[in-house]
């Protein structure tokens, strides 16, 4: 009875770690999280339209670039607040991440933000969630 007891304990815990990495969609994948490619990284600049809930308690961006309008998905809206991270209409960025496919629509999973002369991080430079864990 007592192993049973440690193995579903261990089991619950495991589940508690790694809770935080399907945030938005994401988890651990081989060589980096799922749906976020390195090598795909593209960087944006353009003015914020809209910052506004998306799925999975996640914060999403609406960017108005020259030529489009983006939407870049930031994470859990607890780790902005914690990290005092704060986007209003108006604000002029520029946002690197790698484009992603989330609740069927095109998202750019962003890595970083540039507003004047403050840096917001998002994910490390292998594309890991800094709020999954190692970032915290």
């Amino acid at each position: 009875m007592k192993i049973r007891s440690v193995a579903l304990l261990s089991g619950v815990a495991l589940l508690v770690v790694l809770l935080p990495a399907g945030v938005e969609g994401q988890g651990r994948g081989r060589g980096g999280p799922a749906n976020y490619s390195v090598a795909a990284e593209t960087a944006v600049k353009g003015t914020v339209e809209e910052v506004k809930p998306g799925p999975n308690q996640g914060m999403h961006v609406m960017l108005k670039t020259s030529d489009a309008t983006l939407e870049l998905a930031l994470g859990p809206s607890w780790y902005q607040t914690e990290k005092k991270y704060v986007l209003a209409k108006g604000d002029h960025i520029d946002a690197i991440g790698a484009k992603s496919t989330v609740e069927g629509r095109e998202v750019l999973l962003v890595r970083e933000i540039k507003k004047g002369s403050e840096t917001m991080t998002f994910r490390d430079a292998t594309g890991f969630p800094m709020w999954a864990g190692r970032g915290r």
